[in-house]
C-alpha cells in the first residue's frame, strides 16, 4: 500500500546514528497509539523518548511519503528525519507488510457515504473569501528560525481581520460560530472555505495541534512565539509548506496573497518558479581581470536555505543550481555592497577553471571581446594508464585539452604556445573521473595513485572498467594485462560410482586450470568469495550461473571445506538419488555420469521392473504390493543401503521382511539377521517365521543373563536371532564382537528419542544392512524420523544439530515449503509406505465415529471444581517457575481431568456416584453382545480397565484381559483363544497391546478414552482391521462432551496430517504444543 523501505528511511534520516537510534526505539516498542487516518492517508503516533513526542506522517496517493513531522527540538533544528520519525516509519513499514492497512475499518463505509453528502451540500453553502499577508521582518538566510509571520482576513462580501488566530482555529476545530462585529458571523453550517483556503487552515490547525500536544519545555516556554494575537509565526518547515501551497495555487491566490517585506507592503504578489536576475561582466584591467556583478532591485531571502527569495515585488522559487551556488555572491553584492572583484594574474587560471563555469550557471555573463579572445576552452579528453607494480596496480591520469596535458596529482607545465591563453577547464567532467578513483578506493601517496587491496582490484577489473570507459580512454601495460579476468568457459564435471569403495566421486575441470587450483577454486566458491585468483595473477569470477549452481549443489549436499581437500570429492553412496535430483533441479547438465552411477539410479527408481526370484521355500503367496515391497528391500540391500518399510498397520510388513531374509539365505549368503522387536512381539516373529519360512533356523534371546549369553555366543548357528528392546539395552556389551549381516527393527518408533537407551543401543549393533519397520515413522516430531534414519544410514540426514537447523526449525517454526520439499526428496527413495485403502481393495469397510457422553451430575461438580482450582494454581506456578519447569504439574493436572472424565472412582476412594461415559459404555457393550459382536476395548488407564472388569463380571460377560504385566508367553495364547471365539470382550491397555497383536476375531473396537496422538489409536484399531478380517469393523471413540476430551479430539485431527506432511510433502505439520495451546486445554467450554 505504501512505497516505503528501510533504505529510504535511512537516506532521509538526519544522520546514520539517528537512524540507528530510531530503529532501537522501534524494536523497543516505544511507538505508542499509532493511528491511521485513511481519508488523508496520514498517521499520528506518540513516541516515548525522554518525554512523549507526537509524530505525524502523510503519504501521497501513489504511496510515496509526503511529509513527516515531530514535536521534538531536533526535528525543528536539523534537516532530515529525527529518531522519533524513524521509529514511527519503521512501525508503519512493518505493519504495512503484514497487510494491516489494507483492512477497511467498519466505520469507514458509513464515513464515506456521509462525506459524499456533506461534500455535495458544500455547494449549497456560501463560499468564504480569505486573504493572507506574509510578513518578513528580517533576513533568514542561513538561520535556524525564520522571521516570517502570517495574518488572515476572512469574510464574504468584504474581509475582516482575524484578531486571534489561535482562538480562530480552535473555534473552527469545534465548529463554533465566530463573530466579526455586527455585520458578519462565520458559521460553517452556512459558510465554507475553498479547497485552497482549506489547505492553509489545515496547516495552521496542524501547528495548533502540535502546540497543544507538546510536552517539551522548550516549546512551552516559546509557544507564544508561534501564536501571538493576529500573527502566527511560521517555523521553517511550515513556512516551506505554506509557500508551496501558495505557489501551487498562484492563479487562485491572485490578489489575495500579500506581503510586508521589511516594513514595505506589496499587494497581490505571486510566487514564481524562476531564478534571481543576476548579471555578471568580465573585463580586462591591465594585467588583472575585473568581475562585475549586479542584480535588479532589492533581494531578500525568505527561507534559510535560499530556496525562496523576494525580488522585484514577487517571490522567486529558485533552481537547485542557483540555490546551491549563490551564497558567496549574495554576501558580496547584498551584504557587503561589493559590485566588483579584482582577479589577479596568479588567480586567473584557478578562477576560469573553478569559478567561471559556476558564474555562467548563476546568471548572464558578458565577456569583453579582448578577454574572450584569450579564453581557451577545447574539449576535454581523459586518458588513464594502468600498470602493475608487484601486488598493486597504479593509475596515471591525464586531462588533455588539445596539446595541454594536466595530471591532477603532479606539477604541470604550460605549453609555450598557450602561455598567453587562459584555459577554461571542464571541472565537472574532471570531477567525475576523480570521483571514480576515490569511490573505488584508490590511495594517493606523494604523486602516485594506486590500488593494493586484491578484492578492490578484482571489482575494478570485473565490473567497474565499463563505467570508466564512458568517461576516459584506458591504456594498460603488458604486466597489468596478465591480471585479466578469465571466463571459466568449458567448465566440466563428472560423477562416478566407485563400487569398490562404496562411494560417489565427483570431479571438476576448467580448461587451462590445473587440478590443484580447481580444488582451491571450489573452496573459494564454498567460502562465498567473489573470485578466485590464479597463480598467474588473473582472476576467475565466481558469480557465473554454472558455478553458483555447483555451489548450491555442494551446500545442499552439506559439503564442507574438508570434503574439498582432494582432487576428487568423495561422498557416501546413499547421496546418489538426491544428487541426481539436484543435477536436474540445478540444470547441471555439464556434469556427466558414468554407467555404474546411471545403473544405480535406474535400479533404485525402477525397482518394480527388476526380476528377483522369490524364495521357493516360502509358505504362502505374497500379494502384488508385497512383491513390490520385497523387490524394494532387495534392491536397497543389493546396493548396501537401508530403508524404512512404513506400510499401514496390518499390511504384512513382517511377511515381506521374512521373504527377503529367506531369499538372501537361498542364495547361500552367509550371516545372521538380528531382529529387535517390542517384548510383546518377540514370539509373534517366531510364530510368523515358523508359518512362512519354516526352513530358517530361529533363535530367541530370552531367560536369565547366563541363558542369553549362551544364545548370543552361538548367533552364527542361526539364520535369525530375535530379541527385545529391553534386552538389547541390557545385553549390548555382549554384541561388541559380533557383526550381523542384517539388523531389522520392528516397531521402530521405539527408537524415536535419539537420546534414549533404546536408540543408543541398537545404533551400536554392527550390521551390513539395516532396515526399520514401522507404521508410524513420525508420531510427534521430525526428530523421530531423524533417529530412525540415523539407525538405517547414519549421517544421511546429517548430524542432529544440522538436521534441526536445516529442516526441523524451518518446517515446524517457519512452515517452509521449500525445506519440506527438500526433506521429502531426501527421504522418499528410502521410505516405502502403502495404505490399506490403496492396496487392499478387498478389505471390508471400517466405520468410525465419535460417541459423545454427558458428565453425570456428581461427575460434573468434581470436574468443574477441580478445573477452577487448577486454573489458578497453574497460573501462579508458571509465573513463579516458568512454563518449562511447570510442565510436570501441568501434565499431572491434565491426567487428573482425563481420569474424572473416565470415572472419578479411579482416584476417589468410596466414590458412590457414577460416570456418564461409563454408563454409556455399559449400554454399548450390552447392545453389541446382543447383536453378536465381539469387542476390543482399549484404555490407557489400567485402573479404569479394572472398573470395567467388575462391570463385565456383574453382567456375566466373558472377557480376556491384557496389560503390561501379562507374561509374554501368555499373550500369544490369549490372542489365539480370542480369535477362536472363546470370549466376547478383550480388555487391553493401550500401551501394552496397541501394537503387534493380530485380533481379527473382533469386529468392534472401542477407545474408552482418547490419547493425544491419533496414530497410537489407529495402531490399536488395526489389531482388528487388518489382513484376515472378514467383517466390517465398527470403531467407536467415547468422548465426554464439554471437557478436555473434546479438545484432545480436535488436537488429534490436527496431528493426523503429520506423517503425510513429510512422507508425502505438501501439508503443514503440527508437532509439540506451545504454552498457549497447552493452557487452552484448561479453559472452560
Amino acid at each position: 500500500m505504501f512505497r516505503l523501505n528501510e533504505e529510504e528511511i535511512y537516506d532521509r534520516s538526519a544522520e546514520a546514528i539517528t537512524y540507528r537510534k530510531g530503529k532501537n526505539y522501534y524494536l523497543d516498542g516505544r511507538v505508542r497509539s499509532l493511528t491511521f487516518y485513511r481519508p488523508k492517508n496520514s498517521f499520528s503516533a506518540i513516541v516515548q523518548g525522554t518525554k512523549k513526542y507526537t509524530v505525524k506522517a502523510s503519504f501521497l496517493s501513489n504511496g510515496n511519503i509526503d511529509e513527516a513531522s515531530c514535536t521534538c527540538i531536533a526535528h525543528e533544528r536539523y534537516w532530515g528525519f529525527c529518531k522519533h520519525i524513524v521509529a514511527v516509519l519503521l512501525t508503519i513499514l512493518n505493519k504495512d507488510k503484514a497487510g494491516e492497512f489494507n483492512k477497511v475499518n467498519e466505520n469507514q463505509h458509513i464515513h464515506s457515504i456521509l462525506n459524499f453528502y456533506r461534500n455535495r451540500k458544500q455547494s449549497d453553502r456560501m463560499p468564504l473569501n480569505m486573504e493572507i499577508t506574509l510578513e518578513v521582518v528580517g533576513e533568514n538566510y542561513g538561520k535556524l528560525l525564520s522571521g516570517c509571520y502570517i495574518s488572515l482576513k476572512v469574510g464574504c462580501d468584504r474581509t475582516y481581520v482575524v484578531r486571534n488566530i489561535k482562538q480562530f482555529i480552535d473555534d473552527i476545530h469545534h465548529n463554533k460560530k465566530i463573530e466579526f462585529g455586527k455585520n458578519f458571523t462565520l458559521d460553517l453550517s452556512i459558510h465554507c472555505f475553498s479547497r485552497e483556503d482549506q489547505k492553509i487552515i489545515d496547516l495552521i490547525e496542524e501547528i495548533y495541534e502540535y502546540e497543544k500536544t507538546v510536552e517539551d519545555e522548550f516549546y512551552r516556554q516559546n509557544s507564544q512565539l508561534i501564536f501571538n494575537g493576529k500573527y502566527m509565526k511560521l517555523p521553517e518547515r511550515a513556512l516551506k509548506r505554506f509557500l508551496n501551497i501558495i505557489e501551487e495555487g498562484n492563479f487562485i491566490w491572485k490578489n489575495r496573497f500579500h506581503a510586508i517585506i521589511l516594513g514595505e507592503t506589496y499587494g497581490g504578489i505571486s510566487i514564481l518558479d524562476k531564478d534571481l536576475p543576476f548579471t555578471f561582466a568580465l573585463e580586462k584591467n591591465s594585467a588583472h581581470i575585473l568581475l562585475k556583478m549586479d542584480h535588479e532591485g532589492a533581494i531578500l531571502p525568505i527561507t534559510s536555505d535560499g530556496e525562496y527569495f523576494f525580488s522585484n515585488g514577487e517571490i522567486c522559487h529558485v533552481s537547485k543550481y542557483q540555490r546551491e551556488n549563490l551564497l558567496p555572491f549574495y554576501r558580496l553584492l547584498v551584504k557587503e555592497k561589493t559590485k566588483s572583484i579584482v582577479i589577479k594574474k596568479e588567480m586567473q587560471d584557478s578562477f576560469f577553471a573553478e569559478v567561471y563555469p559556476i558564474v555562467k550557471g548563476i546568471g548572464k555573463v558578458a565577456v569583453e571581446r579582448s578577454l574572450e579572445e584569450s579564453l581557451y576552452s577545447p574539449a576535454l579528453k581523459t586518458e588513464v594508464y594502468f600498470d602493475r607494480v608487484g601486488s598493486k596496480i597504479t593509475a596515471d591520469i591525464n586531462f588533455k585539452y588539445d596539446a595541454i596535458k594536466i595530471n591532477p596529482y603532479k606539477e604541470n607545465k604550460t605549453e609555450e604556445e598557450h602561455k598567453d591563453k587562459i584555459l577554461v577547464r571542464d571541472l565537472e567532467k574532471e570531477k567525475r573521473v576523480l570521483n571514480f578513483f576515490e569511490n573505488n578506493n584508490f590511495k594517493i601517496k606523494n604523486t602516485e595513485i594506486y590500488l593494493e587491496d586484491e578484492e578492490d582490484i578484482f571489482n575494478l577489473m570485473y565490473s567497474k572498467f565499463k563505467e570508466l570507459q564512458e568517461i576516459a580512454d584506458i591504456y594498460y601495460s603488458d604486466s597489468f594485462k596478465s591480471m585479466e579476468i578469465k571466463s571459466p568457459s568449458n567448465f566440466k564435471g563428472g560423477i562416478r560410482l566407485n563400487a569398490e569403495e562404496d562411494l560417489l566421486e565427483i570431479n571438476f575441470e576448467i580448461d587451462g586450470v590445473d587440478e590443484e587450483e580447481i580444488v582451491a577454486l571450489l573452496k573459494s566458491l564454498r567460502q562465498r568469495k567473489k573470485y578466485y585468483r590464479l597463480k598467474d595473477g588473473s582472476f576467475i569470477p565466481l558469480d557465473m550461473d554454472a558455478l553458483n549452481n555447483v555451489d548450491r549443489m555442494m551446500l545442499e549436499l552439506d559439503l564442507e571445506e574438508e570434503h574439498l581437500r582432494n582432487k576428487m570429492i568423495a561422498i557416501p553412496k546413499y547421496r546418489a538419488l538426491y544428487l541426481d535430483e539436484l543435477l536436474k533441479d540445478r540444470n547441471l547438465r555439464f556434469i556427466k555420469k558414468n554407467k555404474d552411477f546411471k545403473k544405480f539410479i535406474e535400479d533404485i527408481k525402477e525397482y518394480e521392473d527388476i526380476d528377483y526370484e522369490l524364495p521357493r521355500n516360502l509358505n504362502g503367496d505374497l500379494r502384488d504390493y508385497q512383491k513390490l515391497g520385497f523387490k524394494w528391500i532387495k534392491t536397497l540391500s543389493h546396493y548396501g543401503l537401508g530403508g524404512i518399510l512404513a506400510d499401514d498397520m496390518g499390511l504384512g510388513k513382517t511377511f515381506q521382511m521374512l521373504a527377503y531374509i529367506a531369499a538372501e539365505k537361498a542364495q547361500n549368503k552367509d550371516g545372521t539377521a538380528l531382529i529387535v522387536a517390542p517384548t510383546s512381539l518377540v514370539y509373534n516373529w517366531m510364530a510368523e517365521s515358523e508359518k512362512f519360512t519354516p526352513t530358517l533356523k530361529v533363535g530367541i534371546i530370552a531367560g536369565n543373563k547366563g541363558e542369553r549369553e549362551t544364545i548370543i555366543e552361538k548367533v552364527n548357528e542361526y539364520d535369525i536371532i530375535i530379541t527385545s528392546y529391553p534386552l538389547i539395552r541390557r545385553d549390548i556389551d555382549l554384541y561388541d564382537a559380533i557383526s550381523f549381516k542384517w539388523c531389522i527393527l520392528d516397531e521402530a518408533q521405539h527408537i524415536k528419542n535419539p537420546s534414549s537407551q533404546n536408540a543408543k543401543s541398537v545404533k551400536m549393533i554392527k550390521a551390513s544392512n539395516r532396515f526399520a519397520l514401522t507404521g508410524t515413522p513420525i508420531e510427534n516430531s521430525l526428530t523421530e524420523l531423524w533417529s530412525i534414519f540415523d539407525f538405517i544410514m547414519p549421517g544421511y540426514l546429517l548430524s542432529y544439530g544440522r538436521f534441526q537447523e536445516k529442516y526441523e526449525k524451518k518446517i515446524v517454526k517457519e512452515a517452509s515449503k521449500e525445506a519440506l520439499k527438500a526433506l521429502g526428496k531426501q527421504i522418499s527413495p528410502f521410505i516405502l509406505r502403502r495404505l490399506k485403502k490403496h492396496v487392499l481393495k478387498e478389505l471390508p469397510e471400517k466405520i468410525e465415529h465419535l460417541v459423545l457422553a454427558e458428565l453425570s451430575e456428581e461427575q460434573k461438580k468434581i470436574y468443574v471444581g477441580y478445573l477452577k482450582e487448577i486454573q489458578g494454581s497453574l497460573e501462579e506456578e508458571i509465573r513463579e517457575y516458568g512454563f518449562e519447569r511447570s510442565q510436570i504439574k501441568i501434565l499431572a493436572a491434565l491426567t487428573r481431568l482425563r481420569q474424572i472424565c473416565c470415572h472419578p472412582a479411579m482416584f476417589i476412594e468410596n466414590y458412590t456416584g457414577t460416570s456418564g461415559k461409563f454408563e454409556l459404555l455399559q449400554e454399548i457393550i450390552e447392545n453389541a453382545i446382543e447383536g453378536k459382536h465381539r469387542i476390543l476395548l482399549f484404555s490407557q488407564f489400567t485402573s479404569m480397565l479394572s472398573i470395567i472388569r467388575e462391570m463385565l463380571e456383574s453382567l456375566n460377560i466373558s472377557y480376556y484381559y491384557l496389560d503390561g504385566s501379562t507374561p509374554m508367553e501368555e499373550r500369544g495364547k490369549l490372542v489365539s483363544d480370542f480369535n477362536k471365539g472363546n470370549s466376547d470382550v478383550f480388555l487391553i491397555s493401550l500401551k501394552a497391546g496397541g501394537t503387534g497383536l493380530n485380533l481379527t476375531g473382533a469386529d468392534m473396537v472401542i477407545h474408552f478414552d482418547p490419547w493425544w496422538n491419533p496414530a497410537v489409536e489407529e495402531q490399536a484399531t488395526d489389531r482388528a482391521y487388518r489382513i484376515g478380517q472378514q467383517n466390517s469393523v465398527h470403531v467407536m471413540k467415547l468422548i465426554t462432551k464439554g471437557t478436555i476430551e473434546e479438545k484432545i479430539a480436535k488436537l488429534q485431527e490436527r496431528k493426523r496430517e503429520l506423517i503425510d506432511a513429510v512422507i508425502k510433502p505438501g501439508e503443514t505439520l503440527i508437532t509439540k504444543m506451545s504454552q498457549d495451546e497447552l493452557m487452552d486445554l484448561f479453559k472452560s467450554e
